[in-house]
């Protein structure tokens, strides 16, 4: 293939890619998002000091300087969640929507020489998709609650020495959201309203790699992605059921500010044989940078010129062993285990982000036809059961949803990645 059709190919995927992309929403610690290809899916993201793939751009940049030539990788995950609540108050149970949703995945890397190596990411960094009945318990507090984000990340990498890669780069983020619940009118004698506010906004920020090989068997490897402030720009809007209530219910534009948060990935990988190579690693992520959620409006909505909810979120780690066996020249088997901390606390656990403390459980396996390799993994994530027994959503136990959340989802994920 020759370079102008290399580009032209690499031009369409992306376009085609972008798409995609910018639909997708997901599931992670908080609301991020880790399902940045099958393959370290198999390994249960254990993937930080290892890797033969593009999406090293992802976890550790400074992996790209042992990927020869120009090579390219598509993917998504499907990823199928399931919810429960059961009632404190009166013992019946809701269950939240059934809805997929797919993070994608689009990765370049290009090998100038053996010291310098240039790669280009757009992935999924957060994401968020809650949904429950308009007629549920915690209709009051949440109804639908969605972030899609989307980051473009070119990085250049550099190998001091043999030994030796460090890696940076830039994360360009763009940022969408939309929020939904009920108002009760029951002081008005009228049934609910609706009220929504969807926004988006943009932000800056930057990543960095380190990869030491300490020996031929043995490499460590660090990565850290800075925190990016976000100004969300948006609008709120009520569907209300008297024409007569519009002056108190406006619609109205609003504005909002949320940092996302600094993370930190570490791993130690250890080839064992020509077959195996196994990898533990640990990954820090800073939610205390979500301390509340304001809404400013630009009009005053039953009196009130903003909207504050106090998150005040917690740091979190996570901790991860992966493996990977080559069955043969074409085959290989994945395989990994994560245990995450969740960063709610429990004054504050509420049904838009019902996040509990996760196991999960991963299989997959690498085929590699000639220049092509095909990822496919399939990943069980189980949270913990998490009881909300707080005042979010008012003092009334008919609107608390307080009681007992269950969930887990399915992750079905593919890869294909192309050497020119």
């Amino acid at each position: 293939m020759n370079q102008e059709r290399k580009w032209v190919m690499i031009a369409a995927v992306l376009l085609a890619f972008s798409s995609l992309c910018a639909a997708s929403t997901a599931y992670g610690s908080g609301f991020g998002i880790f399902t940045q290809g099958a393959s370290a899916l198999g390994q249960a993201d254990a993937v930080v000091a290892h890797t033969d793939e593009p999406s090293a751009i992802f976890f550790n940049p400074a992996l790209i300087n042992d990927l020869p030539g120009t090579q390219m990788e598509i993917g998504t995950t499907l990823i199928f969640p399931s919810r429960e609540f059961k009632s404190d108050l009166t013992g019946s149970t809701s269950e939240g929507e059934d809805t997929m949703y797919y993070p994608s995945t689009f990765f370049l890397s290009h090998s100038f020489n053996d010291k310098v190596s240039a790669g280009l990411g757009v992935f999924n960094p957060f994401g968020l998709g809650t949904e429950w009945d308009d007629d549920w318990e915690g209709r009051y507090i949440a109804t639908k609650s969605e972030i899609t984000t989307y980051t473009v990340n070119p990085i250049l990498s550099y190998r001091i020495t043999p030994r030796v890669s460090f890696a940076a780069g830039v994360d360009f983020l763009w940022f969408d959201t939309t929020l939904k619940k009920r108002i009760s009118l029951a002081d008005y004698g009228l049934p609910d309203a609706g009220q929504k506010f969807s926004g988006d906004g943009n932000g800056i920020g930057y990543n960095l790699g380190i990869l030491i090989n300490i020996s031929d068997n043995i490499s460590l490897g660090a990565s850290y992605r800075s925190e990016i402030d976000v100004d969300v720009d948006g609008d709120a809007s009520f569907k209300l059921p008297s024409p007569l209530l519009s002056g108190v219910f406006p619609n109205t534009g609003g504005e909002t500010d949320i940092t996302l948060p600094q993370q930190v990935f570490a791993g130690i990988s250890y080839i064992a044989s020509d077959q195996l190579t196994l990898e533990a690693g640990l990954r820090w992520e800073d939610w205390s940078s979500f301390k509340e959620l304001t809404i400013d409006l630009d009009q005053p909505i039953a009196g009130q010129t903003s909207i504050t909810e106090p998150k005040n979120w917690d740091s979190t780690y996570a901790v991860n062993i992966g493996a990977k066996y080559k069955l043969n020249k074409v085959v290989s088997l994945l395989a990994g285990y994560l245990y995450s901390e969740n960063p709610v606390p429990d004054t504050t656990f509420e049904p838009s982000v019902p996040d509990s403390d996760t196991h999960l459980f991963c299989v997959g396996t690498d085929m590699k036809f000639k220049k092509f390799k095909i990822a496919m993994s399939y990943a069980y994530q189980r949270q913990e059961d998490r009881n909300k027994n707080n005042f979010v959503g008012g003092k009334d136990p008919s609107r608390s949803a307080n009681g007992r959340y269950e969930t887990e989802l399915h992750l079905l994920g593919i890869s294909l990645a192309y050497r020119f």
